[in-house]
């Protein structure tokens, strides 16, 4: 799969038709991604459209490499953490131009928060495709079996704290709530920013893993890993959590909206969703993935009638019935909520009006693979939580400084 990344841009073949590269990382969109490509077809039966679906792990790296070197795909998923790195030297195509002049685009028909997540200076350099938040996925059936009634809006970190105690049986192997440590999105992001703080700063100059609310956040987390309330570090990098959750190893998962499906498929009705409990706020982080342009496409038009044919008004319907996750176009939402009927969906298009954006900044991906190396060292027992969250901010914001203008 990465030999195909590293093939060239668009291009005519001798028969005089054309070709287009596209990328992406998860099989589970294939559905919605080739109803859109059939549509295409249907305009330009001419074009050829290759699509290549690489392991995650090494879709930056291999995207990266490609590009750089002048070829790679000529439209491919992106997502925030790698944003920058794309946008700032220029290797992806604003896109403004091309909305400028097309009547069919128009970005007030998208949530407004990924809208900003993938503007640079103010422009649009990626077509919005789905968003994705964090709700509380909860097992029915362990609820049911302990009397306990389901979570709903009006819970609070003291509930989970409750209610996870109540329900967690060592001698069964099951956890009453899961404190993602091992993934930050489904994590302490959210935690943080619920207790009052951010992660990084609106200006994106520095850190705010050493307040006093990032480090609440971070005793609250360690509280419910102490009481046994949630698999500690240890379980966590040996066990996948998802898994755990669908084996009923877990009652409560906080999880993004794409997982629900997977969930679906493998517990039914025996699962539901409920909003995230609040610490001092009531929020949840908001992610979500875009299409960008190669800045190499040889055709950038014909990219761009791709582009939108993913993006546009069908093709957010069809990511909205596959079920696969929250389309990003306001008016098809409803679709998503029928596809799988019986949970919730609900939270996760209501966390777009609460929800906390996902921490973005220049040199993102290199302070957030240091965050996490530090932050999982310090669960290990190797340094004090405070400590670590002291060290964390002093090296983000030396991240964050690297190639700025001395004042």
């Amino acid at each position: 799969m990465a030999a195909v990344l590293l093939g060239g841009c668009s291009e005519a073949t001798t028969s005089g038709q054309k070709t287009l590269e596209v990328a992406l990382w998860d099989e589970n969109a294939s559905d919605a991604v080739n109803r859109a490509i059939e549509a295409f077809n249907e305009k330009h039966p001419e074009v050829e459209v290759n699509v290549t679906y690489s392991p995650f792990a090494q879709y930056f790296t291999t995207l990266r490499t490609s590009i750089g070197g002048g070829s790679g795909p000529d439209i491919f998923w992106m997502n925030a953490v790698n944003f920058y790195e794309y946008a700032e030297p220029g290797l992806i195509k604003n896109l403004e131009p091309f909305i400028a002049g097309d009547d069919e685009f128009s970005k007030e028909d998208y949530y407004e928060s990924i809208v900003e997540l993938y503007s640079y200076e103010d422009q649009l350099h990626g077509a919005p495709y789905f968003v994705d938040a964090v709700g509380l996925y909860y097992n029915k059936e362990l609820f049911d079996q302990a009397g306990i009634d389901y979570p709903d809006e009006s819970w609070t970190w003291e509930d989970i704290e409750t209610v996870g105690a109540e329900l967690t049986d060592p001698e069964e192997g099951v956890y009453g709530y899961a404190a993602p440590i091992v993934s930050n999105q489904g994590g302490y992001y959210n935690y943080i920013p619920q207790a009052g703080g951010e992660i990084v700063s609106e200006d994106q100059q520095s850190s705010g893993f050493d307040s006093e609310s990032a480090k609440e956040a971070f005793r609250f987390m360690k509280r419910i890993v102490d009481k046994g309330i949630s698999p500690d570090i240890k379980s966590q990098i040996q066990n996948d959590l998802n898994q755990m959750f669908m084996s009923n190893r877990i009652a409560m998962l906080p999880a993004i909206s794409v997982m629900s499906i997977e969930f679906n498929e493998a517990m039914g009705d025996q699962i539901d969703i409920a909003p995230l409990p609040e610490g001092e706020e009531d929020t949840a982080v908001v992610h979500g993935i875009s299409w960008a342009m190669n800045d190499h496409v040889e055709d950038e038009e014909l990219a761009w009638e791709l582009m939108k044919e993913l993006t546009g008004e069908a093709g957010n319907e069809q990511i909205a019935e596959s079920g696969f996750s929250t389309p990003a176009r306001l008016d098809a939402g409803d679709l998503w909520l029928e596809s799988i009927p019986h949970m919730n969906l609900e939270v996760f298009i209501d966390a777009q009006e609460t929800g906390t954006p996902y921490p973005l900044s220049r040199n993102t991906a290199e302070w957030q693979r240091m965050e996490q190396t530090e932050i999982q060292g310090a669960f290990l027992g190797e340094e004090s939580i405070d400590d670590t969250l002291d060290q964390v901010a002093d090296e983000m914001n030396r991240i964050l400084r690297q190639g700025q203008e001395p004042d």
